[in-house]
This record gives structure tokens, sequence and C-alpha cells, in this order.
């Protein structure tokens, strides 16, 4: 079925790549509904089980659908386009809503639209606007990518660097797993990174230096485990824990800050971007706030709630990439390794 350009597109979304089951319904630059499933069951292993979390898409999808339907007061035939996302991710997640995007394609008629995840968080700090892409530099920051990339529109992706081990998220995860705190590591470690002392411990700042745009962290997760072991006594007393949670957070947001600003100099951008589940954390979104406010750099950063796994975002690429012309045959198969370019 061929749709005209300008038409209000209706939309119908599919994210899960990794352990969120995410549906999403766009009509134009209108958002009508967008629902998210999490999958708590990962806490007790400390850390996302494929087969637990393949299962859990296939309980969540069905009805995340009748919901995100019914909330926005559409039937499945009116929906125009069905799209999901095919990488990057865990294979057996992706297949699941990748399946099911497809085959309602097919049944209805329509057209399918295979998204890399990646290009979801690259281009979700613009949902919110006027849908037109801005040239910029980006960091997409999350658990599993840590990426700094040139954008010049819809996809034109230039990758300046990436991590060359673990991801920033990642390594926020492990050093709470190092502390005692629950999963996802993360957010407690922001929460409690706020009443401790970001300068009683003079972390790594991994790369920082380097004459290239890649990040490394897995040098500073190790740092944290060989500090931790010098207070062996003091292990589980909250200022010791405070303490070292403010002052990883604070060698993680150094990096990350400094690199990107640097990378956005020597591109000549004007704008940085910033999305990904990490990019919700306030110590970064104030630093990279004020360091680009003191650049005379625009700063554009994904909301909230389009920042951690969501269909929304995912839609939102698909009208952009339909109105580009770019449709995906039904047969076109999942990539858990998924580049960007």
């Amino acid at each position: 079925m061929r749709l005209p350009y300008n038409c209000a597109v209706t939309i119908l979304a599919i994210e899960t790549s990794c352990d969120e089951t995410a549906v999403a319904i766009l009509r134009g630059n209108e958002l009508l509904a967008s629902e998210v499933a999490s999958q708590a069951e990962h806490e007790a292993y400390g850390g996302v089980v494929p087969e637990v979390a393949s299962r859990n898409h296939l309980l969540h999808a069905p009805r995340l659908l009748e919901e995100t339907l019914g909330k926005a007061g559409i039937a499945l035939k009116k929906i125009d386009v069905f799209a999901a996302t095919s990488g990057p991710g865990l294979a057996s997640s992706l297949m699941i809503g990748a399946s099911i995007a497809k085959g309602l394609a097919l049944g209805t008629g329509r057209p399918y639209l295979a998204i890399n995840h990646l290009e979801g968080h690259l281009l979700s700090p613009f949902f919110s606007g006027n849908f037109q892409i801005e040239p910029n530099v980006s960091l997409i920051v999350s658990g599993g990518h840590t990426l700094l990339v040139e954008v010049r529109g819809v996809n034109k992706y230039r990758i300046l660097g990436r991590t060359v081990d673990d991801a920033a998220g990642e390594a926020f995860d492990k050093v709470a797993k190092l502390l005692g705190l629950g999963y996802p590591g993360g957010p407690e470690v922001e929460r409690r990174a706020a009443s401790g002392r970001p300068t009683r411990f003079d972390f790594p700042r991994s790369m920082l230096d380097s004459r290239d745009h890649n990040f490394s962290f897995s040098g500073l997760k190790t740092a944290v485990r060989y500090r931790l072991a010098d207070f062996e006594k003091e292990r589980g007393m909250p200022e010791l824990v405070n303490d070292m949670c403010a002052s990883f957070q604070r060698a993680v947001v150094e990096v990350l800050v400094k690199k990107t600003l640097r990378a956005a100099r020597e591109c000549g951008a004007a704008l940085v971007t910033t999305s990904g589940g990490v990019s919700c954390n306030q110590a970064l979104r104030a630093e990279m706030a004020e360091q680009c406010g003191n650049a005379g750099l625009r700063l554009l950063t994904a909301p909230p709630r389009l920042c951690t796994d969501n269909a929304a975002m995912i839609a939102f690429a698909a009208a952009l990439r339909f109105k580009a012309g770019h449709r995906s045959a039904v047969a076109e198969e999942i990539d858990p390794n998924l580049a960007l370019v």
C-alpha cells in the first residue's frame, strides 16, 4: 500500500530488543498511545536472562497490543505501517517483536519497516519538535551502548567513537553489584551518589586524553573493585558506598561530557544531543548542560520517557524513514549485532 508522504501516516511499532516489551502508535506527529511492560524477574539473576526475557515478551505482547489500540482509539485495520526493532539486541527477544509486526503487516497488506534500535535512540531527542532532524553530534549512552555519532540527517550517520569494552550503563550495573546494590544498578548508584563525596576517591578517567573519540569503562570498574578491597571492614557502611558511588559517577560523567564536547568542536557542530537510558542520569544532564552552555553549544536531550527502551522512538524513526521512502521486506532477518552504519 503506497501512501503520500505528506499524509498523517499511522504507525504501530513494537520494541522487544532486550527485556522491555513495548508497543506504540504514532499518527503524524501525535503519539496516540505508548505502553511498556518491564520484567522485574531479572533482578533475582543480577542481569537479563534471554530465555526468561523472550518468554515474557510472548506473554506481554498480545496484551500490550490490545491495550495500545484501545488507548489510541483505533482499529487494527486503520494502521498504515507496522514497524519493529530488528537489532541490535537479544536474538530471541528481537525475533518475537519482529515476527508479530511482520505478521500484522502481511495480514493487513500494509508496509513493514525494520528499525535499528540505536537509530531510535539517536533520533529521539527530536521527537517533541517539528520532526526535522538538525545536524548534530550525538551521545548515545545506555546499558549496552556508548557511541558518539555525527548526524547529518536521517540515515546520514558517521560513527565518531564507541566503547572499546564496557558500555557506561554496563559499568554502572557492575559497580552496583560490587557494592551490593540492586539491579539495574544505574538508578541506585545515582541515588546513593547524591549523598556521597565525589572527591573522596580519585578514580581513573580512561581514554580521556586519547587522540580518538572512543571510550573505556572496564578499567574504572576494576579500580572500584580494588579500592573497595582496601575497606573490607567498612564494605557495608552507607558512607563508604555513597562516596564510592559519587566518585565513580563523577569519573563517568567527566569522560562522557569532555569527549562529547571535544567531538562537537572537531566536527564544527552547533548542536549536541544525548539519548539512551544513562542520559536520564541527573548529574550527567546537569554537567552536559553547563559545559555545552560554556562552549556556546545548544543541547537537546531526549525526554526521560524516551530514554529507556520504548516503542515510541521506534515509531518515530519509522515515520522518518517511511517519509524518506524506505521500506523493508518481511523476509528481512533480525540482526542481534546490527550496526548503525
